[in-house]
């Protein structure tokens, strides 16, 4: 199963939206993102039931964070070449990425599959130092 694509797939960023997301505040406001998810799974020890409520509203903030901000009018920032850069990758299948850069990408996306685990089963048995170690390699 290819995550990347399904997430590319559930995210449904049209051209208005890359550009939207290019933006500074929109690119930092996204470091949000993975601690906010946590804390909703988390909270479940002390909201119950009620903690899918919060589960939610973070993975609204996911989907609705690239589209809130307005398109930058500069285009030479590290937010804005970092999007760049995704949407090269995204597009990798119609116009392939020379294997030396292509190589690193792939490290990189092993290291991430590798916290990933630990992350859910930090937050599964709610097991702060294994959370927090899942956090690290994610």
């Amino acid at each position: 199963m290819d995550f990347i694509k399904l997430s590319e797939d559930l995210m449904a960023m049209d051209e208005s939206s890359w550009h939207k997301h290019s933006n500074p505040w929109s690119v930092y406001s996204r470091f949000t993102m993975l601690p906010l998810i946590s804390l909703a799974f988390l909270s479940r020890e002390w909201l119950g039931i009620y903690s899918i409520i919060a589960i939610t509203l973070s993975f609204i903030w996911v989907w609705l964070n690239p589209r809130l901000f307005i398109a930058p009018e500069k285009t030479n920032n590290w937010a804005l070449m970092g999007t760049f850069v995704e949407r090269i990758y995204l597009n990798r299948k119609e116009r392939p990425i020379p294997k030396h850069h292509i190589t690193p990408t792939k490290i990189l996306l092993a290291m991430l599959g590798l916290g990933v685990p630990i992350f859910i089963y930090g937050i599964y048995f709610l097991n702060f130092s294994v959370f927090v170690l899942g956090n690290i390699w994610i």
